[in-house]
């Protein structure tokens, strides 16, 4: 036994009795355990699952995505009608309340939905300036016009970053208490946030399908060691984990107090590149990276047979991926050869991971010793989880490892925020192309299927073209839970239905 391993073994026992000693009899309460802890309630100052998978049953919104992951389905609007321009939508809003008691209204969707547009702290101000004007005619009815025909709208009125809050809540507490304790108009509403270490959900009472709901509570637990969070489970310490190394899969499978869950994802696991940092600006460089990366050599070591190679960055079985577009075949020598002729030499870059991530450090390896074969040096910098979203975000890093699951079923969205504006710069990327974000403005307003999927069709060609990141692989989501706990399931956008699910004592 090596020293990692007993330091291993020493935080699991360590863990495993600060978990026995807060919910070990909890009748009810589901425990779940992530890797990281939760930046915030506000839902329009993130952009992370870490947050929106627990916004997701702490609010509602207005329209949903279903448990397939595939259409639509009334939310807090219990029936809606569009123009024949496509310009007017009308919404009715359901009776319901939010956890505090006071009714939700339609007024509450113009503030949820004016500030998600308008408010300087938004990350998704960019997808909802369509809209015009947003009105409360009644306290039933929301009326929505747009300044175009959009044909991902609706589609963006499910995103969990536009969640209906509660306005009086917000302009009573602020914006920065609000963000710690909301006023809940989902299933289950925040009972404390413990930074660091977990967040403590209890049923929502108010909620308008509270009858459905059948936990008395959820504990969303921090446990940023892969290993560590399996061995919780397999000791019972644990009731749930997300994050499934894919190397513990067949192991978990054979323990017969346990049941790993494989639902089909939208995930997509890719390289960013800072196309702000010196020689990563050129094109050529960019596509001399693509060409020294074996996709199918991470894919058989790192997720055991689990993904499959990416070559798009709108992942297989969603709208409008095309199945044709170009994959680079690993060539290190040719990928040397395009360095030289690009005048480029001993390049060397700085290569962040997470810490404790098994599947992200067993990537960086193996693209560490790719890149080498090209002549290029990666330098890895392992920062902790909680540091290397920010660093990310501030542009500390030449490339790094990161994945996206999408959060509406529109390609809109992770098209718009990856390749289509300047907000965020191009999710981290500081990608710059006016012909892509020109096409990713007109893709929106066609409302004409056949030419939209032509758009995007182009825009992943042109996205594969420039580089503007490197598509690894798609893989599914794994999760691990106890046999007594059912329903636990996670939808191809990632949200979890905690609503549905049931834990047996």
């Amino acid at each position: 036994m090596t020293i990692r391993w007993k330091s291993i073994g020493l935080a699991a026992f360590a863990a495993a009795l600060t978990l026995s000693a807060s919910y070990a009899e909890a009748a009810g309460v589901l425990t779940i355990g992530r890797r990281e802890d939760s930046t915030t309630f506000d839902p329009i100052k993130t952009a992370q699952n870490i947050d929106n998978w627990v916004f997701s049953n702490v609010y509602d919104v207005l329209v949903r995505v279903d448990k397939t992951g595939t259409k639509l389905e009334p939310g807090l609007a219990e029936s809606w009608t569009t123009s024949d321009d496509g310009l007017t939508y009308t919404f009715k809003i359901r009776d319901a309340k939010f956890s505090d008691g006071t009714p939700l209204t339609a007024e509450d969707a113009v503030f949820s939905l004016l500030r998600i547009r308008d408010d300087e702290s938004s990350l998704w101000s960019d997808s909802y300036k369509v809209i015009d004007t947003a009105v409360a005619t009644d306290p039933r009815t929301l009326t929505i016009k747009l300044k175009n025909p959009s044909a991902p709208f609706l589609s963006t009125l499910a995103l969990p970053n536009a969640s209906v809050i509660s306005k009086a809540g917000m302009e009573s507490l602020g914006a920065d208490a609000y963000a710690e304790k909301p006023i809940a108009s989902g299933a289950f509403s925040v009972e404390e946030w413990r930074r660091g270490d977990r967040i403590i959900l209890k049923k929502n009472p108010n909620f308008w399908q509270a009858d459905r709901v059948k936990l008395d509570g959820v504990e969303w637990i921090s446990v940023p060691d892969d290993n560590t969070r399996m061995l919780n489970v397999e000791a019972g310490e644990l009731d749930a984990a997300i994050f499934v190394p894919f190397s513990r899969v067949e192991e978990l499978k054979k323990d017969p107090n346990l049941t790993v869950l494989t639902d089909p994802s939208t995930r997509e696991d890719h390289l960013l590149i800072n196309h702000a940092h010196g020689d990563l600006g050129k094109k050529e460089v960019r596509q001399a990276l693509d060409m020294a990366i074996d996709k199918k050599a991470i894919v058989d070591a790192v997720t055991f047979g689990q993904g499959t190679i990416a070559n798009s960055y709108i992942p297989k079985g969603a709208l409008y991926h095309y199945a044709d577009n170009l994959q680079r075949p690993y060539d290190p020598e040719k990928a040397k050869q395009m360095l030289a002729d690009a005048g480029v030499s001993n390049l060397t870059l700085t290569y962040l991971l997470r810490a404790g991530d098994e599947v992200d450090e067993q990537t960086a390896v193996l693209i560490q010793q790719q890149l080498a074969k090209a002549g290029i040096t990666a330098n890895l910098q392992k920062v902790d989880p909680s540091q290397e979203w920010d660093m990310t975000v501030n542009g500390d890093y030449d490339i790094s490892v990161n994945y996206w699951t999408n959060d509406i079923l529109d390609p809109d969205q992770k098209t718009t925020f990856v390749l289509g504006h300047d907000s965020n710069n191009n999710y981290m990327t500081n990608y710059k192309s006016d012909a892509v974000k020109d096409l990713v403005a007109k893709a929106r307003q066609e409302l004409d299927p056949a030419k939209r999927a032509q758009m995007y069709f182009d825009l992943q060609k042109m996205a594969k073209e420039d580089v503007n990141w490197i598509d690894l692989y798609y893989s599914p989501y794994i999760n691990v839970a106890r046999k007594n706990v059912e329903n636990f399931y996670q939808n191809p956008l990632g949200r979890f239905f905690l609503e549905d699910t049931v834990k047996n004592q």
